[in-house]
């Protein structure tokens, strides 16, 4: 009697940790049940890949989709329809919203508002402060949370934990992997009037490679110190590449695909405010180090750190521009070009965006195309040639950095939990998330 699955993907080349090669994949009751030839099997549903390439479901592990309190940037259907238009099952989402995510009460919120309305499966972070310091090992517990967030630099209020007695307090009473901005607000400070009004290549000068390292390096130390496990997001700089080469033991890196292909003082002429972020775009000697840090393993995962903000708020003139820029919705295509290029392979983008994310939080059944695991697949076409504009971008603030830029590589379709959730550009499964679950508080 012919097996029978919920969903077949049949025909397309295979990439996952046994290698690249042509297998069909069947998914039953949202998980994968078999990868291998299933010629001879049936499903309710069938997904022709023929010609393209199926890839485990791509993870964003920082997005900040500033709801509730700023939706008039972002909020969380406009974010995950970006998010699953470009190819992406899961995201984890930032605390740093109006209120924060500091409390269970806000945590549920959030919950509340995704359910139905999102369109990836999600997680939130919850911020990390002072006050809340004693609480963190219940609140990173809750369902649906990905882990405590704390900024030592560029955040405001009670999110802003620049001190050491600050972050040992926390890391103290955490238990699960803390997630770090990590720069140092006290010479942040220092440096502030070193900005020229209305230029933008002074923010790299500004938040200067000095002020990350720094960080860096007193959050490594106390990590050590305390034997709490860490992850430092967005790192920028070659020197912080090489030193946290040598903590792969505590420390976790994540690198996003801006500062891997922005590079300054250039995306600063060019795109002026629409280049700013925190950390900054970097020139060419730091994303050379980026790079090698992909190359040999130092970077876990790739996040989008997907920030937006009004056109109308970038065009301030400098330093009055806000940091951040969208980027979900591009972060695979950008990859892929970059994978078109031969910068790294298709197994290495498939690491950093799905194996690294289970890895380093310990996420419960995703991150891998295997038997058992949540169907969630992403299938590219390698060859396709696309151009990215802003009219194509599903933000609220309807803009990319990328605008104009042609790119090799591109997701066809956005399979979660055995739902095919977009298809060629086109979101057919609307609402479907669900809160993503972590093997230490199952």
């Amino acid at each position: 009697m012919a097996e029978t699955y919920d969903l077949i993907v049949r025909g397309g080349e295979v990439v996952n940790h046994a290698g690249r090669g042509l297998a069909d994949v069947g998914v039953r009751d949202g998980r994968i049940a078999r990868v291998g030839d299933l010629s001879q099997a049936s499903a309710g549903e069938v997904f022709d890949a023929r010609g393209l390439t199926v890839l485990p479901g791509v993870i964003d592990t920082q997005v900040h989709f500033r709801e509730p309190g700023m939706e008039w940037k972002e909020d969380l259907e406009t974010g995950s329809r970006g998010a699953v238009l470009g190819g992406v099952t899961a995201v984890f989402e930032m605390p740093n919203t109006i209120p924060t995510t500091t409390d269970p009460a806000a945590m549920a919120d959030k919950l509340t508002r995704a359910a139905g309305r999102m369109h990836s499966d999600h997680a939130f972070y919850v911020g990390g402060t002072h006050e809340n310091a004693r609480d963190l090992g219940e609140l990173e517990r809750l369902p649906g949370c990905c882990g405590v967030k704390v900024f030592m630099g560029a955040s405001t209020g009670t999110l802003l934990v620049p001190d050491d007695p600050g972050v040992t307090e926390i890391l103290r009473h955490t238990n699960r992997r803390a997630t770090f901005h990590s720069e140092d607000e006290y010479r942040l400070a220092e440096r502030r009037s070193l900005a020229r009004e209305g230029d933008w290549t002074s923010h790299p000068e500004v938040r200067d490679a000095v002020s990350a390292l720094r960080s860096t390096e007193r959050l490594v130390t106390i990590a050590r110190e305390l034997g709490k496990r860490i992850h430092v997001l967005h790192v920028t700089t070659a020197e912080e590449i090489a030193y946290l080469a040598g903590h792969k033991d505590v420390a976790t890196v994540e690198v996003t695909p801006q500062h891997l292909t922005l590079v300054a003082p250039e995306a600063y002429e060019r795109l002026k405010g629409m280049a700013q972020m925190n950390p900054p775009i970097r020139e060419a000697a730091h994303v050379a180090g980026l790079w090698r840090g992909v190359a040999q393993g130092v970077a876990d995962v790739l996040g989008s750190d997907h920030a937006p903000h009004t056109l109308e708020e970038k065009a301030r003139p400098y330093p009055a521009s806000p940091s951040g820029m969208p980027g979900v919705q591009t972060l695979l295509a950008v990859m892929l070009n970059h994978v078109a290029q031969g910068r790294l392979s298709l197994e290495r983008l498939v690491d950093l965006t799905s194996h690294g994310a289970q890895r380093v939080f310990g996420i419960a059944n995703k991150g891998r195309m295997a038997e058992g695991w949540d169907g969630d697949l992403t299938i590219v076409d390698l060859k396709e040639k696309r151009t990215l504009r802003h009219a194509d971008m599903a933000t609220r603030s309807g803009w990319t950095p990328y605008d104009g830029m042609e790119v090799t590589g591109w997701p066809k379709a956005t399979i979660i939990r055995g739902r095919v959730v977009m298809r060629d550009n086109e979101v057919v499964a609307e609402g479907q998330g669900k809160p993503v679950r972590f093997q230490e508080t199952l």
